[in-house]
């Protein structure tokens, strides 16, 4: 899947002062991560504060995308959940014309054994008209979804084409490249150690700060694929920081004051999430006008 080797960035939500979805702001940040370089979008993840939407929202932002987007770049959309008959369910009947995968998170406070993660997958590829890139995100999901288990699903299903790997754990992102099938994309969800997955044999990354920053972290990622290690190494130390800090007081609160300090948006997320404070909002802020 050519698609999604490189840079893929999980879309923020944007909102207005008074939390209505912000559509020119979500589209002004399409065109600024199309014009950067990327080489797709993933909509509704969890950087999109997807867990706070309603059904109405959701809707909206995916036709936003879809405009903005234009037929420029491939789409993801992201589909789980911890229920799994619901999550089948919005397979069979969503169009998904739109779309070429989609991006589908381990389910979450359940804390299932390797066993249910599997069968859960599996309910899931069983159904799903596009391909499946599943998402193993621990520190979200409370439960870890073992190399083992993935390299089962990737050789048992052929429309389960790759893994966002997040557990930020470049070990276990080393055995699911060691042991994986041909053609399985072992994608990092983690920017601070994309570079070295990629060095290591994987496809590239689902990023937050490449869509801040999209024409320097997507040529890094591109330097990496092409094994022009020094070049990479050079653009992943001057992003280094700043990956830190969008980080240091939760997502998407810190991608969205870079977005404020860019002037594509305002900063704006819903509770229970919160600002960043003075302090990392002013380092953002001048971080960003060191890079611009």
């Amino acid at each position: 899947m050519q698609s999604f080797i490189g840079t893929g960035v999980a879309l923020v939500t944007p909102f207005k002062k008074d939390f209505s979805v912000d559509v020119d702001a979500l589209t002004r940040i399409v065109n600024h991560v199309i014009e950067g370089g990327v080489e797709y979008l993933v909509v509704l993840g969890t950087t999109a504060e997807t867990a706070t939407l309603s059904n109405e929202e959701k809707e909206l932002v995916i036709a936003t995308v879809v405009k903005a987007n234009a037929g420029k770049l491939p789409l993801v959309l992201g589909v789980g959940g911890n229920n799994t008959l619901k999550v089948v369910e919005e397979l069979k009947t969503r169009d998904f014309s739109n779309f070429s995968a989609i991006l589908s998170v381990s389910p979450y406070y359940n804390k299932p054994t390797q066993e249910g993660i599997y069968q859960h997958f599996r309910a899931v590829a069983n159904v799903s008209p596009i391909p499946v890139i599943v998402y193993n995100v621990p520190g979200r999901t409370a439960s870890n979804m073992l190399p083992s288990t993935v390299i089962r699903l990737a050789n048992d299903f052929k429309n389960i084409i790759g893994i966002k790997e997040a557990a930020g754990d470049i070990v276990q992102a080393m055995k699911l490249i060691q042991n994986k099938p041909e053609g399985f994309l072992v994608i990092s969800g983690d920017d601070m150690i994309t570079l070295p997955m990629v060095l290591a044999g994987g496809a590239g990354v689902i990023s937050v700060i490449g869509e801040g920053f999209p024409k320097e972290f997507s040529e890094m990622v591109r330097l990496g694929l092409q094994r022009k290690v020094d070049e990479a190494y050079q653009l992943h130390y001057l992003l280094a920081d700043s990956i830190d800090m969008i980080f240091e007081q939760g997502n998407p609160g810190g991608i969205k004051e870079v977005f404020k300090s860019l002037g594509l948006s305002e900063n704006t997320v819903r509770l229970p999430l919160v600002n960043v404070n003075e302090d990392l909002a002013s380092r953002l802020h001048h971080f960003t006008k060191k890079i611009g």
